[in-house]
């Protein structure tokens, strides 16, 4: 009864009501929790997730083509990267608070899986999968226009962090920006990386990715944006 409450309020924060309510459950089932109640690894949201990929590369492409008529294809090309890449989906979910909806195996749960990267942004692309097999293209591609596509200079802010941040300390301070790593956890298949912004010897951000790249770029962006 709670997940189905839970899942309700999915759809009244997404703005999106299904007609089929086990494409909605589905897309919030990790792998992890289908092998823990041994339902079947095909009742798990990665085949959601494959097709929702798909979905999301094509409205994106569209919608570079269309909003952009004088990027050439190789600037296209690399925009799409950074709008669809882990770290990027990552962050729309976390506009959503997916994380909080998502089924996950105990062992998942108490290490952190609502919070991690991977997990959030897979569940992200299985809600589009699931969206564009419950209402049509039409309807999955709202949903991508609103929690992807929009706010774009926001989310160029933290797809582009790094750079942006290293601008801004050359202009406006002589101390020396670096990033240290914190700690590590986790197997080596997937590894979470934690690493803090240093400007000289003071902290000035914090951030986790799977990779120490995706890490030192969340980083940066909460030193952008004063979030901890």
């Amino acid at each position: 009864m709670e997940e189905t409450s839970r899942l309700r309020e999915l759809e009244e924060k997404i703005g999106y009501h299904f007609q089929d309510q086990d494409l909605l459950w589905r897309s919030m089932c990790h792998s992890s929790y289908a092998n823990e109640r041994h339902i079947g690894r095909l009742k798990c949201n990665e085949r959601l997730e494959f097709l929702g990929d798909a979905v999301l590369e094509l409205v994106t492409s569209e919608f570079l083509y269309r909003t952009f008529p004088r990027m050439p294809e190789g600037d296209a090309t690399k925009t799409r990267a950074s709008i669809v890449c882990e770290q990027s989906l990552a962050f729309c979910a976390g506009s959503l608070s997916l994380g909080s909806y998502i089924l996950l195996g105990r062992g998942e749960l108490v290490s952190g899986g609502r919070e991690r990267p991977s997990i959030t942004s897979d569940a992200f692309e299985a809600l589009i999968g699931a969206i564009y097999l419950d209402g049509g293209f039409t309807s999955a591609k709202e949903f991508i226009q609103k929690f992807v596509l929009s706010d774009l200079e926001h989310k160029k802010l933290f797809f582009d962090s790094k750079t942006i941040l290293q601008e801004r300390v050359q202009a406006q301070s002589e101390a020396s920006l670096h990033y240290e790593l914190i700690r590590e956890e986790g197997p080596d298949h997937q590894k979470l990386f934690v690493v803090q912004a240093m400007l000289g010897d003071k902290v000035i951000g914090k951030g986790q990715g799977r990779t120490k790249k995706a890490a030192e770029q969340e980083a940066a962006y909460h030193a952008l944006t004063g979030k901890s």
